[in-house]
């Protein structure tokens, strides 16, 4: 026989926020200034050409243009390159 009731509302309860991370916007895509390219922990894509990266990790585009992934050894790196006219 159970020796506690089953009660257990003030033990349950505590479920965090998600903090919606990843990739925002892939390789081809065109993008405006200010748009925000992947969000993450730590530096797991590193800002690239016309890239920013802001206090908590986020990368963002520094102007407007298409988005480009790039590998640089074991370093992976986010860029944005204009559009040609």
């Amino acid at each position: 026989m159970a020796h506690k009731k089953g009660v257990g509302s003030s033990r349950n309860g505590r479920d965090s926020n998600p903090q919606m991370l990843g990739v925002k916007r892939f390789a081809g895509e065109t993008v405006t200034g200010g748009s925000i390219l992947v969000r993450q922990r730590g530096t797991r894509f590193r800002p690239g050409v016309n890239v920013g990266k802001g206090s908590d990790d986020t990368l963002y585009a520094r102007i407007g243009g298409v988005v480009r992934f790039e590998r640089r050894g074991d370093s992976r790196y986010i860029s944005v390159i204009t559009a040609p006219a």
